[in-house]
């Protein structure tokens, strides 16, 4: 069974985690993450808050 099956999602309390960055392709569609990337690069343009993380 996949979390689509169930209607699920991929999360965390505060944020994706780091154990789940993998997965978080299952939950959110390529337009959220990218979304999610933009948005990252608009507050954090010099990519030091979490570097590597989740996003590169």
């Amino acid at each position: 069974m996949s979390i689509r099956a169930i209607d699920g999602s991929i999360t965390a309390e505060h944020g994706v985690g780091l154990e789940k960055k993998m997965w978080l392709h299952l939950s959110r569609s390529q337009e959220e993450i990218t979304l999610m990337k933009t948005l990252k690069a608009a507050l954090d343009p010099k990519g030091i808050l979490n570097r590597g993380k989740i996003f590169e």
